[in-house]
């Protein structure tokens, strides 16, 4: 047994954190309500019925999801820390079938899913979760030990980041790296990493990240896509530019729920990363901010629960699962304003994607579970 499981104090459950729930039923129920608004009109087109993406997510994101939670929640999340290790194995191993053809299924030009009969999923969404609980059981272990040491710190941290980031960006998957890499660094940070690692991975970072754009030059044009949007309205920058029509049309109240223009096969994804735009269409600005005052109070109590959370690997856990929701929903709605560019990334438990509803609300169970066994039950 590690020191850090020796000096871990010992918690006495309570009830979870009541006011995660209400916000996360909140974000979830309206999550719903716009997916239905957003995908009728696609969904009738190609299926011929216009609830079916909200079926789909209903039954095998949300339902399959639910069970995944209440399951995590029912565990005690130190038993996370003995899976760590065949977890991560097990989804090393999904990321490389992915890979295979005839295993693997492709679309749009990118191989990111298997097929189960007529089922996808995404081992991505499961990576988020398996490397979080595999990076937070090993910096555990580690608690206590000089955390400016490069070969025992960081280059092992580099290491596992790199194994998993080849594998992602093998499919291509830029935008899932982007989020594993902020949980693993947000995790990295709380561990007590010393800022001179932070500044040789930023400068690691930039030069993987030019790497990138000079090996597929379609991301050089999502770049200057950001810097200016005015150019090529009607090819790379379209989709850039019908999201901040959808923005900027919806002015303070928005067309009013089910009455956005852009989702009549104008603005790409609707269902997916463009969601937030057909929000701010339809609701205007008044729900648009609401939307994300309400992640920022989901985020907040997220991290009081990592802060009071009874050893360091219920810190970690529950701060790279806050991380988590915090970066794929900041980086979705910035894209969609155009401060930021333009990704892939979805917005949390709002878009379509019953891989990413499925391991977010698994992960939502770990984190309430560790809310009821947090050292200061205090309403803060």
């Amino acid at each position: 047994m590690t020191r850090a499981h020796l000096q871990a104090p010992a918690s006495h459950e309570h009830e979870p954190d009541r006011k995660f729930i209400l916000l996360l039923g909140l974000l979830v129920a309206f999550g719903f309500i716009m997916l239905w608004s957003a995908s009728s009109v696609i969904a009738h087109e190609k299926f011929g019925d216009g609830l079916y993406y909200v079926k789909q997510q209903l039954i095998f994101g949300l339902g399959v999801g639910s069970l995944g939670l209440l399951v995590a929640y029912r565990l005690d999340y130190h038993i996370w820390r003995k899976w760590a290790v065949p977890m991560m194995f097990a989804t090393l191993v999904l990321l490389v079938l992915v890979l295979i053809p005839g295993v693997g299924f492709e679309y749009g030009g990118a191989r990111r899913w298997i097929a189960i009969g007529s089922f996808l999923f995404q081992p991505t969404e499961v990576a988020k979760f398996t490397f979080l609980v595999y990076l937070s059981a090993w910096l555990e272990e580690r608690a206590g030990e000089s955390k400016d040491h490069l070969r025992e710190q960081l280059v092992p941290f580099l290491v596992f980041l790199g194994v998993l980031g080849i594998l992602v960006m093998a499919q291509p998957d830029l935008g899932t790296m982007t989020v594993i890499t902020a949980i693993a660094l947000s995790v990295y940070f709380v561990s007590g990493a010393r800022f001179s690692h932070f500044s040789l991975i930023g400068i690691g970072g930039i030069a993987l990240l030019a790497l990138l754009i000079r090996i597929a030059p379609y991301r050089a044009a999502r770049l200057t896509v950001f810097l200016n949007p005015e150019v090529d309205p009607q090819g790379i920058g379209y989709h850039v530019n019908q999201a901040l029509l959808a923005v900027g049309s919806g002015g303070f109240f928005g067309f009013g729920l089910g009455r956005s223009r852009q989702k009549y096969n104008y603005l790409p994804e609707v269902t997916g990363d463009s969601i937030y735009a057909v929000i701010a269409e339809e609701l205007g600005f008044i729900f648009a901010v609401g939307l994300i005052i309400l992640f920022l109070f989901i985020v907040r109590r997220g991290l009081v629960i990592a802060r009071t959370a009874p050893d360091m690997f219920g810190r970690y856990l529950a701060t790279g699962i806050t991380i988590w929701i915090a970066f794929q929903a900041f980086v979705n709605i910035g894209s969609m304003l155009g401060v930021l560019p333009l990704t892939g990334i979805t917005l949390p438990f709002v878009s379509y994607g019953k891989s990413s509803m499925v391991m977010l609300l698994t992960a939502i169970g770990v984190l309430l579970n560790i809310s009821k066994q947090t050292k200061n039950h205090a309403s803060t």
